[in-house]
């Protein structure tokens, strides 16, 4: 087996998942890369907060289209939440276990864990 089969078989593993569940992988992930990142300094740090800022955006972004199908309230909600992220993300020295606990619950309620 390849390298290349075993991409392809990871991408057809991730397709087969729920779309609430890739989403809250896509979370999860992120959510490490802050996790390794609280124990270091520098690029990494950086780097990780970048990351939680593109995920965010996206998730505002998709949140704020008009074909999103969660209720007003809920968009709004999570909207808000989104905000209070990226104003944390601006501090120069960014709270990485609020960030961190955000994104848990957030992931935590996608799957219906929370």
């Amino acid at each position: 087996m390849t390298l290349a089969d075993i991409a392809r078989a990871y991408g057809a593993t991730r397709a087969a998942l729920d779309p609430r569940e890739q989403e809250a992988d896509v979370f999860r992930r992120v959510t490490g890369g802050l996790r390794a990142a609280s124990q270091q300094e520098g690029a990494a740090r950086v780097r990780a907060v970048a990351d939680n800022r593109r995920l965010w955006l996206a998730v505002e972004s998709a949140l704020a289209d008009p074909a999103n199908r969660l209720p007003p309230t809920v968009r709004a909600g999570l909207i808000s939440l989104g905000r209070a992220v990226q104003r944390e993300m601006e501090l120069g020295d960014p709270d990485l276990a609020f960030l961190i606990e955000v994104n848990d619950q957030v992931a935590a309620g996608l799957t219906g864990r929370g």
